[in-house]
């Protein structure tokens, strides 16, 4: 199911008025994590799945990238992102990610942040983005993490004081579709364990370099003390993955 809340014109406003569609990615608490996961981007043609307003495209050329692609399924994300960059490298095209189809090694880095988890097949999606990488390519996602996505209401189980006692965790290796509420929406989410993202990636032709469940640190926790809350529990899931030079597959 290929789903598009962000056209949604109440979504879509309630989603522009969050921190990190303000204040770009340093807003975003898992960036500096997503950052150090990146490589060299001097020279290289980059893709990027679900790009939202462009802040990754933008950073990528910056910081040398020769072109950059970004996709969307949103045409609100892609009119913000187009009105945000004045950059003829930088392309914005609307697509799914499910209906990439790119030529073979048509790219050297892969960036998805926070989308692939909209995503029913992540396997297929993983095999279309490996051939689409040149061998030795890298393909860098954030999703949220496992243990957050297990039951759809993602949310706290709190005492009779309003206390936030434990996260819950139930389903988790029930696979598939959760109803879960997001900006006071009802959106649909893919749940999958660990162990899912990892055997497609390496099914799909990966090797996985770095993974991150996201431990706050004490810089974070000082600037936002909100981020306590992801000391109990993680809330995303960074991988860092780079497509084999050959396969015995």
């Amino acid at each position: 199911m290929k789903q598009n809340k962000y056209d949604d014109k109440e979504f879509f406003s309630s989603y522009s008025r969050m921190p990190r569609s303000l204040g770009g990615l340093d807003a975003a608490g898992e960036w500096s994590t997503l950052r150090g996961m990146l490589p060299d981007l001097e020279g290289k043609r980059v893709l990027d799945l679900g790009c939202g307003f462009g802040w990754h495209c933008r950073y990528a050329r910056q910081h040398g990238a020769l072109s950059v692609l970004g996709l969307d399924l949103s045409e609100n994300m892609l009119q913000r992102a187009r009105e945000m960059t004045d950059d003829p490298a930088i392309e914005y095209r609307r697509s799914a990610i499910e209906d990439i189809d790119f030529s073979e090694g048509e790219f050297d880095v892969v960036i998805s942040s926070l989308a692939l988890h909209y995503v029913e097949d992540f396997a297929g999606a993983v095999r279309k983005i490996s051939r689409s990488l040149a061998a030795g390519g890298d393909f860098i996602l954030s999703v949220e993490h496992p243990v957050f996505t297990a039951l759809a209401a993602q949310d706290w189980h709190y005492g009779p004081d309003g206390e936030k006692l434990h996260w819950p965790l139930d389903r988790y290796h029930e696979l598939g579709l959760r109803n879960s509420r997001f900006l006071g929406s009802d959106v649909i989410k893919y749940h999958r364990t660990v162990s899912a993202y990892l055997n497609a990636l390496i099914g799909g032709g990966f090797d996985i370099k770095e993974l991150s469940e996201l431990t706050p640190t004490e810089a974070m926790l000082e600037s936002n003390p909100a981020w306590a809350e992801e000391v109990r529990r993680p809330m995303f899931f960074l991988i860092s993955a780079k497509k084999r030079q050959w396969s015995s597959r």
